[in-house]
């Protein structure tokens, strides 16, 4: 069965806060349209009684119309987890390649994203020089921000 990748979920307390700072920072662009949804076959599909759902894809940078997107989405009841950490199991993090690591990591911050990590490089043998940090968005979700050279 052929398959593609589509998009990366991430489930925000304040949608709209969290989607600018993708724009802003990452040059993410919004795909319309913005989605409200709910009803009986979003509670059944996602599993969440009441299901009620705000939010937007944005297309990610370097892929073209048809590229994968970030969906950022709000339900109306956002359950509380602890601030993830780079060696938890499940979901880590997002990757974004930019020029200048230490530069992207200003950019961040200026936005509202925290430092997590320093910026470090190392010797990858047979790949290159890496350049790379974790930082988090406005809401704690971890982002590498890494440059190749």
């Amino acid at each position: 069965m052929p398959t593609r990748y589509v998009h990366t979920n991430l489930i925000a307390h304040d949608w709209e806060l969290l989607a600018a700072f993708y724009v802003r920072v990452f040059g993410c662009v919004p795909v319309e349209p913005r989605r409200d949804l709910r009803g009986e076959w979003l509670e059944r599909g996602s599993g969440v009684t009441a299901a009620h759902l705000r939010g937007q894809h944005l297309r990610l940078p370097g892929h073209g119309e048809q590229g994968p997107t970030l969906e950022i989405f709000q339900y109306d009841e956002v359950q509380v987890q602890p601030v993830p950490v780079a060696n938890r199991a499940g979901f880590g993090h997002l990757a974004f390649s930019v020029d200048d690591v230490a530069e992207a990591l200003r950019d961040m911050i200026a936005a509202g994203g925290t430092a997590h990590g320093e910026v470090v490089s190392t010797q990858v043998p047979g790949v290159g020089t890496l350049t790379f940090t974790y930082a988090r968005d406005p809401e704690g979700n971890l982002i590498e921000l890494q440059a190749w050279t």
